[in-house]
């Protein structure tokens, strides 16, 4: 997720304006009785210099207009602005891109409080992986975590609405309530066939960031549940812990970890790197130059330091950043679980005041050039953590990370 503070994409806003324009001329033609035939109504892109012919989409909303009967007495009657919104939604969605997605006004509030670190929901992290609805992660100590939700669970119903076909965003909607309430999901987990029914009861979700403990044999552990806008002065305390305890032994924990800011991903990755030396990559399919996010050069540690980082199904966006840096620069091993894979940037732009697009505008790839959504992460040591070895109150992930600090 990449930090929405940038400015709008003119692109973006050009095209969505050219269709501002086009609706008032349609509206304006097509609202006199009969349906009309609408011939060489055009657009020019400014980008392209290409024509788009819009005359299709205002004969369907002269002819929508003037013949649609809603199948039920009682429906909500739908405005022309809320066509409005369901167009861009539609041009949204024909992209065939899960991240981007409309927020008419209702939704966008919602994101806006997404992104401030506190809602009332269930606190997981999901997205759409294979045109499945897929948890990405729980957050830790959340209502989610606690009623059984696991990275990687397939989620097929949601108070009995089936998933096909859903974005995440609109998952989302149905998921949020207020705190106290209900919400029940079909999960499918692993290979089953056979679907799970966890209900959960929302809570007010206030996102956690960093866990600090000590482990025998003078190993260091710092859990990092997220990468907000406070995760890196957090960071900075827990690394400032570290130093204070006299070891050289550090593991750090991204697994579960959904990601957040890529602006805190650099800035913790600069504790470990050189000034230069590369965090990530940002490749916009050509459509400018690739941009290259390097370390601020705080280098704290010299190369007595050995770094653990554990990764798996639920490590995605920042956490994929952050690991692949550390890993790909030579300054951690990553043992675990191959990651989530998501390593697309988005972008927020306000389309009206009380409206927004969220659109992917490029793909991070690691400092070698590996693209994140497609291939991950993959461990130098791939140890599972089954159901099995949880009940048990194992972690093998864990154990393997201990075994390697102390060769």
């Amino acid at each position: 997720m990449k930090n929405f503070l940038r400015k709008g994409i003119w692109s973006v806003l050009v095209a969505l304006l050219c269709l501002g324009g086009a609706f008032y001329a349609g509206y304006a033609a097509g609202n006199h009785g009969k349906v009309l035939p609408v011939e060489g109504v055009y657009n020019i892109n400014p980008d392209t210099n290409e024509s788009v012919d819009f005359s299709p989409f205002w004969k369907a909303w002269d002819t929508i207009n003037q013949k649609f009967v809603p199948t039920s007495t009682t429906s909500e009657a739908m405005t022309d602005q809320d066509r409005v919104w369901g167009a861009i939604s539609g041009l949204a969605a024909s992209l065939g891109d899960p991240y981007t997605v409309f927020f008419p006004p209702a939704e966008s509030a919602i994101f806006q409080g997404d992104i401030s670190g506190n809602f009332e929901g269930v606190g997981m992290e999901i997205g759409v992986q294979n045109d499945t609805l897929t948890v990405i992660a729980p957050l830790k100590g959340t209502p989610a975590e606690k009623a059984g939700i696991k990275a990687g669970d397939k989620i097929i119903t949601i108070d009995g609405t089936s998933t096909a076909s859903m974005s995440s965003d609109e998952a989302v909607k149905i998921i949020r309530g207020a705190s106290g309430t209900v919400v029940s999901f079909g999960i499918l987990r692993g290979t089953s066939t056979t679907p799970l029914t966890i209900k959960v009861t929302r809570g007010t979700i206030d996102v956690p960031t960093v866990k600090t403990s000590e482990l025998p044999g003078g190993i260091y552990k710092i859990d990092l549940y997220s990468f907000t806008a406070t995760s890196p002065s957090l960071f900075r305390n827990a690394l400032r812990s570290f130093v204070s305890s006299g070891d050289n032994k550090l593991i750090l924990d991204l697994r579960g970890n959904p990601g957040g800011y890529l602006d805190a991903a650099i800035d913790m990755a600069s504790w470990f790197l050189p000034a230069g030396k590369t965090v990530v990559r940002e490749d916009f399919g050509g459509k400018q130059a690739e941009q290259v996010y390097k370390s601020k050069g705080y280098n704290i540690f010299s190369d007595k330091l050995k770094l653990v980082i554990l990764v798996d199904g639920g490590s995605a966006s920042a956490s994929e950043i952050l690991a692949g840096a550390l890993s790909e620069n030579g300054v951690a091993k990553l043992v675990g679980e191959k990651t989530y894979g998501k390593g697309s940037v988005q972008e927020l732009v306000n389309i009206t005041p009380d409206t927004s697009l969220k659109v992917t505008i490029a793909r991070w790839l690691t400092p070698n050039g590996l693209s994140i959504s497609q291939n991950g992460l993959n461990p130098d040591y791939v140890v599972p953590f089954t159901e099995a070895d949880a009940a048990a109150g194992k972690d093998p992930q864990l154990d393997k990370a201990v075994e390697i600090l102390n060769q």
